[in-house]
C-alpha cells in the first residue's frame, strides 16, 4: 500500500530520539493523513461517515418525538395518538439501534484497516534501516512505536473521531431545532458557548502535556523491559535482579505519576463540563419559566426546549472524555510519524545498479557446493569411490573454483566512522583477489568488525571507496550484494520455526536433499540429523532449544546452502568447542575454496591458510601479508601468534 504522503513539516526521529521531549501541536494534517489509511475500505469508510452523520440526527429526533407525544396526545389526553406515537418512537428507536450495529462494525473493521497499515509500513521501515540506526534506537522503542502507540491510534479511528462526530452532530442537530423553535431562547445557549470554550482551552494545555509524558514513560518502561529479557543471563550472572527491579519500579513510578496527574486533569475537566451544563439548564429553566409567566411562551414550547436542551448539553461530557482519549491518539500517532518518516542515514543510489552475478543456474547448489582440492583430505583414498566420482563430474579439474567463483573486494583509502568527525578506521587500503581469503586480526576495538560490514555494504565509507568486481560499492544495489554474499556472525542468530525454516533462510526453494546435502558437505548432517526431530526441530525463540554450537552449524550450513561468491566470518568460531572447531576446519575449507572471505579471527586456526592477514591497531593497518612471512616478521602479528598457540594448547 503506497503511504500517505508527510503532511509536511513533521519532526522526524532525531538521532537522540530517547531524550526528545518535543512534540508538535495537534494538528488536522495528522487526523487527514490517518484518514488516508482507509483507502482500502474507502468504500465502508463513505458508508461509516454516512451512518454517523443519520445517527446524530436520530438520536434528538428521538427527543423530539418523546416531547410531541408529551405535549400532544399525552396533554390533549388522547389515546389513539398516544399509542401512534409511541408506535413511531419504537420504529425510530430499532431502526437507531440498527445502524448502530453497522456503525460499530465498519468503525471496527476501519480502525483494523489503519493499523495493520501502520504496522505494515513501520515494519517496513525499520527493514530499510542501517546498522547504526539500531545502535542508537533502543529495541524496546521500536517495539513501543509498533504496539501501544499504534494500539492508542487504534482507538482514536475506531472511537474517538466517530463517537466525537456523534455526539458533536446530535448538538448540532438540537441546535438548528432549538432555533427553529424559540430564537429568543437559543440565544441564551449561545451566549453561554465561550464559557464552555474557555474551560476547555484552560485544561487542553495540561491534558496534552500529560498525555505526552505518559506515552513517552510508557516507551521508556518498555525499551527497559526489552532490554532486561535480552540479557537475563547476564542479569542472573551478576545478582542485578533487585537492583534492576527496583530501578524498573523506579520507571513504573514516574509512569504512573503521569497517569495520575491525567486522571485528575481529566477528572477535573468532566465534572465541571456536566455542572456547567446543570448550571446552563437552570438558568434557562429560570428564564423560559420568566416568559411562560408573561405569555411570551407556551408551556409545551417550553418542555419541547428543555428536553432538546439537554440533548445539547449532555454530549459536552462525553466529548470531554474522548478529548483525552484524542489527546492520547495524536500523541500516539506524532511517535509513530516520526518513525515511518525518519530516512536511512544512507540509501542506494538512485543510479545504483544491480552487480552481476556470474553463477550459472544449475550449479549454484545441490551439486556438491563447490569442490575442493584433495590436500585437505576432502577426496576419498578409493579412487573409484561413489563420492569421488560424483566430484568428478560436477567438477573436472581438482581444485577448481565454484561457478561463479568469488569476487575482487578492494578498499581504496578507506576512513569511516558512526560520527564523521570521530573516525574509527583510517586510510584502509588492501585488495581481495577473487577466491583469496583475507584475516582481520587485533584487539577488540581494532575495526575489524567494521572493515567486514563495509565489504558487505551494512555502512558506507566516510571518505574513500570499496570496489567489488571494479565498481565502486557505492554504484551497486545493496541487495544485489547481499545475494551474492554469505554471512556468519558471532552472534549466531536464529528466527523462530524449525533447524529446516533457517537452513533455507539464504534459498528459500531448496530441497530437504539439497539441504542435507549441504550439511553432508560440512561433515555435520549427522549432527542435524540426530536433533530431537531432525530438520523438523523447532529452534525456539532465538535459537533457544539447540545448543551454541548446534545454533553455530545451522548458520554454516545456511551460509554454505546460499552457495555465496562472498564469504564473511565475523569471529564465527568463537562460540564452537576445539573439538567442534576440528570438525569443522575441512567443512570451512569447502565452505572458502574458490571464494573471496573475510574472516574476523579468534583462533588461529582459522587465519593460517590466509592468503592475506591484515594486523590492526586503533583503526589502521600496521602489518599485512601472510601467517608464516608475519610469524617471520617478529612484530605484532607473531606476539598475537604466540597468545593463539597458547590458547589452543590449553584448549
Amino acid at each position: 500500500m503506497k503511504p500517505p504522503p508527510n503532511p509536511g513539516g513533521l519532526t522526524l526521529l532525531s538521532r537522540d530520539d530517547e531524550d526528545e521531549e518535543q512534540f508538535r501541536p495537534l494538528e488536522w494534517s495528522l487526523i487527514r493523513r490517518l484518514l488516508g489509511y482507509t483507502q482500502p475500505v474507502r468504500g465502508k469508510f463513505i458508508a461509516l461517515c454516512v451512518l454517523t452523520v443519520i445517527r446524530s440526527a436520530q438520536l434528538p429526533a428521538l427527543v423530539w418525538v418523546v416531547s410531541l407525544v408529551i405535549t400532544g396526545p399525552i396533554a390533549h389526553l388522547d389515546q389513539a395518538a398516544i399509542l401512534l406515537g409511541v408506535l413511531g418512537y419504537g420504529i425510530l428507536a430499532v431502526t437507531t439501534d440498527g445502524l448502530f450495529h453497522f456503525r460499530q462494525r465498519f468503525a471496527l473493521e476501519i480502525g483494523e484497516t489503519v493499523v495493520s497499515g501502520l504496522r505494515s509500513q513501520l515494519y517496513a521501515r525499520v527493514l530499510r534501516q542501517p546498522l547504526a540506526f539500531f545502535q542508537r534506537v533502543k529495541f524496546g522503542r521500536i517495539i513501543g512505536r509498533v504496539t501501544s502507540d499504534v494500539e492508542v491510534v487504534r482507538a482514536g479511528i475506531q472511537d474517538v473521531l466517530f463517537v466525537t462526530i456523534v455526539q458533536g452532530g446530535a448538538m448540532v442537530f438540537a441546535a438548528v431545532v432549538m432555533a427553529l423553535l424559540d430564537p429568543v431562547m437559543f440565544l441564551i445557549v449561545l451566549a453561554m458557548a465561550p464559557v464552555l470554550w474557555t474551560i476547555n482551552r484552560h485544561f487542553r494545555g495540561r491534558l496534552s502535556r500529560h498525555s505526552r509524558a505518559a506515552q513517552e514513560s510508557f516507551s521508556r518502561v518498555t525499551a527497559t523491559l526489552a532490554e532486561s529479557v535480552n540479557g537475563i543471563r547476564v542479569t542472573q550472572g551478576f545478582v542485578r535482579q533487585e537492583t534492576n527491579a527496583g530501578l524498573f519500579r523506579g520507571l513504573l513510578a514516574d509512569h504512573s505519576r503521569y497517569n495520575i496527574a491525567l486522571t485528575r486533569t481529566s477528572a477535573i475537566l468532566t465534572p465541571l463540563l456536566e455542572l456547567n451544563s446543570q448550571f446552563f439548564v437552570a438558568i434557562l429553566l429560570l428564564f423560559g419559566g420568566w416568559r411562560v409567566f408573561h405569555g411570551q411562551m407556551e408551556t409545551g414550547a417550553l418542555i419541547k426546549f428543555f428536553l432538546l436542551a439537554n440533548q445539547f448539553f449532555a454530549p459536552i461530557a462525553i466529548i470531554g472524555n474522548q478529548y483525552n482519549q484524542a489527546l492520547l491518539a495524536m500523541a500516539g500517532a506524532e511517535r509513530v510519524f516520526r518513525l515511518i518518516d525518519a530516512p536511512p542515514d544512507w540509501e542506494d543510489r538512485a543510479d545504483a545498479t544491480d552487480l552481476e552475478d556470474p553463477r550459472h543456474p544449475g550449479t549454484v547448489l545441490g551439486s556438491g557446493f563447490g569442490v575442493q582440492s584433495s590436500e585437505f583430505g576432502v577426496v576419498s583414498s578409493d579412487p573409484d569411490s561413489e563420492r569421488n566420482s560424483e566430484l568428478r563430474t560436477l567438477n573436472p579439474e581438482p581444485g577448481r573454483p565454484p561457478a561463479g567463483g568469488g569476487m575482487r573486494v578492494e578498499f581504496r583509502d578507506v576512513t569511516f566512522g558512526y560520527d564523521p568527525a570521530r573516525p574509527i578506521l583510517h586510510d584502509i587500503s588492501f585488495t581481495a583477489e577473487p577466491g583469496q581469503t583475507v584475516a582481520l586480526v587485533g584487539h577488540t576495538g581494532s575495526g575489524k568488525s567494521t572493515i567486514v560490514n563495509l565489504a558487505g555494504k551494512f555502512h558506507l565509507p566516510t571518505r574513500g571507496a570499496v570496489w567489488v568486481d571494479g565498481r565502486d560499492l557505492a554504484t551497486v544495489t545493496g541487495g544485489s550484494l547481499h545475494r551474492q554474499m554469505g554471512l556468519v556472525p558471532q552472534q549466531n542468530h536464529l528466527f523462530s520455526g524449525t533447524v529446516l525454516d533457517n537452513l533455507r533462510l539464504g534459498r528459500p526453494e531448496a530441497t530437504e536433499a539439497e539441504v542435507l546435502d549441504a550439511a553432508a558437505a560440512l561433515g555435520c548432517r549427522d549432527l542435524l540429523e540426530a536433533l530431537p526431530r531432525g530438520l523438523a526441530t523447532e529452534v525456539g525463540e532465538r535459537g533457544a532449544a539447540l545448543s551454541v554450537g548446534q545454533r553455530q552449524l545451522v548458520c554454516f550450513t545456511r551460509a554454505l546452502l546460499a552457495d555465496p561468491r562472498l564469504v564473511i566470518l565475523d569471529e564465527a568460531t568463537s562460540a564452537i568447542d576445539a573439538v567442534t572447531e576440528a570438525r569443522l576446519q575441512e567443512a570451512l575449507v569447502r565452505l572458502l575454496h574458490g571464494r573471496t572471505s573475510f574472516i574476523v579471527a579468534h583462533r588461529l586456526s582459522t587465519i593460517r591458510h590466509a592468503h592475506l592477514v591484515l594486523v590492526l591497531d586503533q583503526g589502521r593497518i600496521i602489518e599485512r601479508g601472510t601467517h608464516p612471512e608475519l610469524v617471520g616478521a617478529g612484530g605484532t602479528y607473531a606476539a598475537l601468534y604466540r597468545q593463539f598457540v597458547q590458547v589452543d594448547d590449553a584448549e
